[in-house]
């Protein structure tokens, strides 16, 4: 998955779209089914990992009822398949991250509970909960991806600061290993608002949204624990200004931090450079009421209202996501480094039982949270620049905060009317 990629599915940015053209400007025919029925076509968003785009034509080829031609869709996929779907000539079925609510709310994606309901306990069910509305499913996970805080086990031992369990021990730590060469801690070049998300909050033991369909964070926690992050900022724990950002471990590996959060996509990359110099741990709890979190995310499959070949597009769709466990297998660990969508598929993967990469799979399964559905765009900017004036301008977590809950709720009415 490319850089921008992972931040579109991840990062509490990942909405920022970047310039975007017609649908039909960008992507073309790569690869055809190998079957002689109706004619299907599948996209699929750019994967920057090697060897994705041949893997999934293969799979296309390997579907003998109906013929699937693959495109690949660079630049702004959300962009592109937003305005293709509004007519004929788009996909029949399709990768979707966000905005599946709007899709769902117009009724251009198909329901596709009959397909998952025989396997559906078996999703990761934070990566699922983002595709269920109204109790119905519109898309099939297809791999797992999650952020983890990486630490040096040398750089911590020398220092005499233990591996943190607490957003306290965190902040704490990261000011004692911060120092001329390194720095305590690396949440990305801007300190942390593009990519910390609702992270902190869940691990007040918080939410994004609540039970009861109202922001989650109108709770004094939730500034508490903001307050904790400026907190980072201000003592100069921090790495910023890294020649490359959270996605990538290089800051990491060359010792310019002692501590980052990243993506497991990183772990081969940090296994290979350091070796067993370093551990995984989930976004560490704060207050009584905290818990540890970490954030998941899940491209899925979705199939088009529009497309004339509904209940073939469906049947594929099944196959792939749901019946042919190696293809899925092979998409999540061969070309990169996910976590499958299937609990059984996880438990299964050589390549994810020991060491960080079996802590990476336990992490995600007891404390993975997802972006909910009715998180829109629209709450996570206003959000986002709230937690860059409280962390960069020091500015009031209690009065931010307030003003965000407002906007937030007033959201959610406008979305649960539509």
């Amino acid at each position: 998955m490319t850089e921008i990629g992972r931040r579109r599915l991840l990062a509490a940015g990942g909405g920022v779209a970047l310039a975007a053209g017609l649908a039909t400007a960008c992507g073309s025919n790569t690869g055809r089914g190998g079957g002689s029925g109706p004619a299907i076509r599948q996209w699929y968003h750019q994967y920057g990992e090697p060897g994705v785009e041949r893997a999934v034509k293969r799979y296309a080829a390997a579907y003998r009822k109906a013929d699937v031609s693959v495109q690949w869709r660079p630049g702004d996929y959300d962009r592109q398949t937003a305005a293709a779907l509004l007519t004929d000539s788009g996909p029949d079925v399709f990768e979707v991250n966000g905005p599946l609510l709007e899709q769902i709310q117009s009724g251009q994606v198909v329901d596709l509970t009959d397909v998952v309901e025989p396997v559906k306990d078996d999703f990761h069910q934070a990566a699922l909960a983002p595709k269920i509305w109204q109790d119905k499913v519109w898309g099939i996970p297809q791999v797992v991806d999650m952020q983890l805080l990486y630490y040096r086990k040398s750089l911590l031992r020398e220092a005499g600061v233990r591996p943190p369990r607490t957003l306290d021990e965190l902040v704490d730590g990261a000011k004692k290993l911060s120092g001329k060469k390194t720095k305590g801690l690396f949440l990305g070049n801007d300190g942390g608002v593009g990519v910390l998300g609702g992270t902190p909050l869940f691990a007040a033991g918080l939410s994004l949204i609540d039970e009861d369909g109202r922001a989650g964070f109108d709770d004094p926690a939730a500034a508490r624990t903001l307050s904790k992050i400026r907190r980072l900022y201000a003592d100069k724990s921090l790495l910023l200004g890294a020649p490359t950002d959270w996605s990538d471990p290089a800051a990491f590996i060359q010792g310019l931090t002692a501590m980052q959060w990243s993506g497991l996509w990183a772990l081969p990359q940090i296994k290979k450079a350091l070796g067993d110099d370093f551990g995984v741990l989930p976004f560490p709890k704060d207050g009584s009421g905290g818990k540890p979190s970490v954030q998941v995310g899940a491209y899925g499959s979705a199939v088009s209202a529009r497309s004339k070949r509904k209940t073939e597009a469906k049947a594929f769709a099944k196959w792939l996501w749901v019946e042919h466990t190696d293809f899925q297998q092979d998409f999540a660990l061969s070309y990169g480094f996910h976590i499958p969508a299937r609990i059984s598929l996880a438990k299964k993967a050589e390549q994810l039982r020991a060491g960080p990469a079996a802590d990476a799979v336990r992490l995600a399964t007891e404390y993975g949270y997802a972006e909910p559905l009715l998180w829109t765009t629209a709450d996570r900017t206003a959000y986002q620049d709230a937690l860059s004036r409280i962390i960069k301008d020091g500015a009031n977590p209690e009065s931010e905060l307030r003003a965000v809950v407002r906007k937030v709720n007033a959201e959610l009415q406008r979305v649960k009317k539509k």
